[in-house]
């Protein structure tokens, strides 16, 4: 059974950020929308399976890799929470959860 999904505000500042970063680089909103569904599809995977993701070194966040995205998230319950959405191009020094 699927877990209820919550976003938390910087999980949806990360992700209004990657793909506005995609869409001016670009210069159209399609692979935007792909990401975007994409990025969607393995959320909603995880709220089924909330251990598919690997659980951060003494820390009860968990992460899963989706292409060049981490998807950082908590698990209660009944529902996943998800934390942020992180480019590994950036520096790993500006993440903070």
């Amino acid at each position: 059974m699927a877990k209820r999904i919550n976003w938390s505000m910087h999980a949806l500042a990360d992700r209004i950020s990657i793909l506005d970063y995609w869409f001016q680089r670009i210069g159209n909103k399609n692979y935007s929308k792909k990401l975007d569904q994409s990025l969607k599809d393995i959320i909603k995977k995880l709220s089924v399976y909330p251990q598919l993701g690997r659980q951060l070194e003494n820390r009860e966040e968990r992460f899963f890799v989706k292409d060049s995205y981490q998807i950082f998230y908590t698990e209660t319950s009944d529902s996943i929470e998800i934390l942020h959405i992180w480019d590994s191009r950036r520096n790993p020094e500006d993440l903070i959860l």
